[in-house]
């Protein structure tokens, strides 16, 4: 009888042990996306990314790299720094954003709106994908030529 009462109690306390953390990350590819009617000269997340984007433009995840936890946790953030120049000056912002719940690795993509809103997410898709988190920008009409 202990020793049905000592294996019991041992295999609740295997039950009871929690499984070890993945604390593993990958290094992601960055990618702009610009909901914005402004040239956007640089954008990056923890100091990966680069490049530029066009005013309303998607682009891919294609500037080297950010490293990105596999596992998404509460709190996740980055700081976002991006520089939207008007005119010859440059203009230098700077955020710390959440980054949106994800369940696969993916690209890292900053999505910057008007009055310094700023998302990030973690997608397979690029940004211009129907099948992107975050639905493509679209220029207004009464801002087309």
């Amino acid at each position: 009888m202990r020793m049905l009462l000592a294996f019991g109690a041992l295999l609740l306390a295997a039950c009871s042990t929690q499984p070890k953390a993945d604390n593993s990350s990958y290094g992601a590819s960055v990618g702009i996306v610009n909901h914005t009617g402004n040239f956007i000269y640089s954008a990056s997340a923890n100091g990966g990314g680069g490049g530029h984007m066009e005013a309303w433009g998607a682009g891919a995840a294609n500037v080297c790299c950010v490293m990105v936890p596999k596992k998404w946790y509460q709190g996740m953030q980055v700081l976002v720094r991006w520089d939207m120049p008007q005119g010859s000056k440059h203009i230098y912002k700077e955020k710390l954003v959440d980054v949106e719940k994800y369940d696969e690795s993916g690209s890292v993509y900053i999505h910057i709106f008007p009055n310094d809103e700023v998302r990030v997410v973690v997608s397979n898709y690029d940004g211009w994908s129907s099948k992107h988190p975050i639905q493509a920008p679209k220029q207004p009409a009464s801002q087309r030529p």
